[in-house]
């Protein structure tokens, strides 16, 4: 099962080969090619690595007396700022 990070590193090499093979068609400077192809494949990584970074996921399964099974996602825990926002001040 190929996933976006599995395209992510297909995509690294063709942001960096695709511009030189572009510019020496073309006719451009290959120094430009690779700082052009380079900038490109460094963005992409940044936002594999930041903005869709690879988090594991905390999925647990769980199997009930009928032999029924559910995935569940482990939801995280709230804080204590939040636990007493809830609470009216003053009282129950």
């Amino acid at each position: 099962m190929t996933g976006y990070h599995d395209y992510v590193l297909g995509l690294i090499p063709t942001f960096v080969l695709g511009p030189i093979a572009a510019a020496s068609l073309v006719g451009l400077s290959v120094r430009i090619a690779v700082a052009v192809g380079g900038a490109a494949a460094a963005l992409v990584v940044a936002h594999a690595m930041f903005v869709r970074g690879p988090v594991p996921s905390q999925t647990t399964t769980v199997t009930a007396a009928d032999g029924v099974t559910a995935d569940t996602t482990d939801q995280p825990a709230q804080t204590t700022a939040q636990n007493n926002s809830a609470v009216a001040p003053g009282g129950d």
